[in-house]
């Protein structure tokens, strides 16, 4: 295993039995790395294999074949050091209502066998910004304390990986930005994270490098720039006088799309076309350009390109 990784996983397959006589796949093969004190996302479509992925590693989930390898833990001889790197944060919210966040993350701790004297609850709770919260019964806390208590617990005993399962789920953006910044802040303490998310912006915000599953297999793993630049599509819109008579067209493999009387949108392949090319066509429809702005690929148009392609 490289030094410099957190995770190394070679050619992790898991087959489930469903019926008498029928398999279903959940992961084909995965080989991937992940850096240490990096925020790695783990992105695709339901049913990619994601969340069989993260059981396998919080250890409740068997794999069929292949190697995990932990900071140096190999999954099949150290199971128990494998579980101990590794604090997973649910998608759901699973709380006791009677529970405040102190006497949970204690509990949680003793949970993992953390001696009293060893138990960082207070750090902890400063660092989820909920020390003013902390005798507050849970059922009392918003939802985005709950969402930031769930990461606590999974840090009561102080992995250096931390696995979010979508956790922004059904927040507002508001508490969204307060997610981000504990995320972040974590990262800059050096906790490897390892982030699963359907939020697209999300995981180009944050993520530095992304690997994008489908059907249990790697379709892409990347910095989540290079990513971006592998768009070979590009739109633009083309700001012109008032013309009602302009209609949708495809023109040398540009197309061309009215979106009012005033505005053009138009995709094409920035490696084959040049604007100036675009530019003439117009005019030669004698339409009048006033402005044009340009619309950059995101993360979206990657995921989207690689699903449907895989």
């Amino acid at each position: 295993m490289n030094n410099n990784n957190a995770l190394d996983i070679k050619e992790l397959t898991k087959v489930y039995s469903v019926k008498k006589n029928q398999n279903k796949t959940a992961l084909n093969g995965l080989s991937l790395e992940v850096k240490k004190a990096e925020i790695f996302g783990l992105l695709g479509p339901n049913g990619a294999g994601k969340t069989t992925f993260i059981n396998i590693l919080g250890g409740t989930v068997l794999k069929t074949s292949g190697k995990v390898n932990v900071y140096g833990f190999d999954l099949d001889k150290n199971s128990r050091q494998v579980r101990a790197c590794v604090g997973i944060v649910p998608q759901e919210i699973h709380l006791d209502p009677f529970f405040n966040p102190k006497k949970s993350l204690e509990l949680q701790a003793g949970l993992y066998g953390v001696k009293k004297n060893e138990r960082i609850t207070e750090t902890i709770l400063k660092l989820i910004s909920l020390e003013n919260e902390s005798n507050t019964y849970a059922r009392n806390l918003s939802g985005g304390m709950k969402r930031r208590l769930l990461i606590g617990k999974a840090m009561v005993h102080t992995p250096p990986i931390l696995v979010l399962d979508e956790p922004t789920a059904g927040v507002d953006v508001e508490l969204r930005k307060k997610l981000w910044a504990n995320i972040l802040e974590l990262n800059e303490l050096g906790v490897t994270i390892i982030l699963t998310t359907h939020n697209l912006f999300e995981a180009e915000t944050l993520c530095e490098r992304i690997a994008i599953l489908n059907h249990g297999k790697l379709l892409a793993l990347d910095t989540t720039n290079n990513l971006i630049g592998k768009i070979e599509t590009k739109k633009v819109i083309f700001k012109i006088e008032k013309n009602k008579k302009f209609e949708n067209k495809k023109i040398n493999n540009i197309e061309f799309k009215k979106i009012d009387d005033s505005n053009i949108e138009v995709t094409f392949n920035k490696n084959k076309t040049k604007i100036e090319e675009i530019v003439n066509i117009l005019k030669e429809k004698n339409l009048n350009l006033i402005d044009f702005t340009s619309k950059d690929a995101d993360l979206e148009d990657v995921f989207i390109q690689l699903v449907n392609n895989g």
